[in-house]
């Protein structure tokens, strides 16, 4: 299985920070975000890792080069425009193959990735093309993205565009966590195109499954949240 990490975006909220370092490059214990992916994906065996760059894309070139260091093979995509995500999954599809591939936001940390179903039990044929891991709503997002289907399915089923009925509470939050077939974006054109809308349009159509992820998940996105997982962090190497 390939992964990509998509680490084209800007970090405005990061700023000053993201001013001189693309967003993926902030570094948290004194190590870049995209580096705890790297780490994590060759510890599960993903060693092919396409990474998507814009904002000062030549820095992570630079600093990650071929991805030897850290036991995977990185490929790059270059976008010379802002694409949004299903935009630049579909540019990299030349270089992530014909199969299932994982996509990880750059800009998110996880104490461990989650555990990957069957590859083939993402295919057209089984009416899915997609798989994504939610997370409970984070203090900045409390209404959360989508929901499932069943209560039920919090374990493996059927997602929802949401939100459902309260009293169910199940309504969670998107991870930036996704194993895609490539044909999710089969009908998308060349260029800018977000990927909620996309995964709403095939949930209406009931192609899109999901999991409850309960490893620690940070959206670093402000510099208040990455001062808050610095210091989870150096507590964790304390111990």
């Amino acid at each position: 299985m390939k992964a990509m990490i998509l680490a084209a975006g800007r970090g405005e909220r990061l700023r000053p920070l993201t001013d001189t370092v693309p967003k993926p490059l902030v570094c948290a214990a004194g190590k870049p975000l995209i580096v705890y992916h790297l780490e994590k994906l060759a510890a599960i065996g993903v060693t092919d890792v396409v990474i998507n760059h814009a904002w000062l894309g030549h820095k992570l070139v630079d600093t990650l080069g071929s991805g030897q260091q850290w036991g995977v093979n990185i490929h790059y995509s270059e976008e010379t425009q802002a694409l949004e995500t299903a935009g630049g999954i579909k540019k990299a599809l030349p270089l992530l193959g014909d199969d299932p591939f994982l996509v990880i936001n750059g800009d998110v940390f996880i104490d461990t990735l989650p555990v990957m179903p069957e590859l083939k039990s993402i295919n057209p044929d089984n009416g899915c093309l997609a798989h994504l891991w939610l997370v409970e709503n984070p203090s900045q997002h409390p209404n959360g993205d989508f929901g499932f289907v069943s209560q039920e399915g919090v374990t493996t089923a059927e997602l929802s565009q949401g939100p459902l009925s309260a009293d169910l509470k199940l309504n969670f939050t998107f991870s930036g966590i996704g194993l895609y077939h490539p044909q999710l974006f089969d009908d998308i054109p060349e260029g800018p195109v977000p990927l909620g809308p996309l995964l709403r349009e095939k949930m209406a159509l009931g192609q899109v499954q999901g999991q409850l992820h309960r490893s620690f998940w940070c959206d670093v996105g402000t510099l208040e949240r990455l001062a808050q997982l610095e210091t989870r962090l150096e507590l964790a190497a304390r111990r």
